[in-house]
């Protein structure tokens, strides 16, 4: 007996992987450009003592632990590791601020202690109307991190807060962290490439990178 729930429930399975299509197409033709210069960039901090912090909450929290786990560990091809912190992770910290200052503080507070000058935060949020995301950027900037979103679609208060930031244009939340977790991939992808091309093949160490800032190694010596 043919179930009768089947074709509907099969037709939703093909829209869903429609959507998330139409949003990579998207995605591909507006911000592939701008999340290859994000791994370049990322390959002139990390090596030389920088540090990236990332934050999120619910679905996206797993996405940015997602990204700081490959930089910490490795994505594809061996490689140091690199020091990138998610934010959300740090549950007593996350506790005890939400509890003495307000959840819209959570992830402030931990970038005030944290950042430096010449860092990246970047936050991930499907809706780009988070408060302690938004919060988050503000704190950063005015540390002197520089600072990325992803988000979903234009306009929202976080693409505005932050320096740079690809906004996901597809109507569903789910469709939205899917193409946040090929961004995620990407960004890996790209950073490790640039590192690969900036290493010196005789001492094998990471070769500083040109516009790279080896004052960012010395401020992270003397915090």
């Amino acid at each position: 007996m043919t179930d009768p729930l089947a074709p509907p429930t099969l037709e939703a399975a093909h829209e869903h992987c429609r959507a998330l299509q139409d949003a990579l197409a998207r995605f591909r033709h507006d911000h592939l450009d701008r999340i290859t210069e994000w791994g370049g960039h990322l390959a002139a901090v990390l090596p030389v003592g920088g540090r990236l912090l990332a934050a999120g909450n619910g679905g996206s929290a797993a996405q940015a632990q997602h990204l700081t786990a490959e930089l910490v560990g490795r994505y594809q091809r061996e490689r140091p590791a690199f020091s990138a912190i998610s934010l959300h992770a740090e549950t007593s910290s996350v506790t005890a601020i939400g509890n003495d200052y307000g959840f819209d503080q959570v992830y402030a507070r931990q970038v005030a202690a944290h950042g430096r000058p010449g860092d990246v935060l970047v936050l991930l949020s499907t809706s780009g109307h988070s408060a302690n995301l938004i919060a988050a950027a503000v704190t950063a900037r005015r540390a002197g991190l520089r600072v990325w979103a992803l988000t979903g679609p234009r306009p929202n208060p976080l693409a505005e807060a932050v320096d740079e930031a690809c906004c996901v244009e597809a109507g569903s939340t789910a469709t939205v962290q899917e193409t946040h977790l090929v961004a995620v991939h990407l960004l890996c992808e790209s950073f490790d490439a640039a590192v690969a091309a900036t290493v010196d093949a005789t001492a094998g160490r990471p070769a500083r990178a040109a516009g790279a800032a080896a004052p960012v190694a010395a401020r992270r010596r003397m915090s």
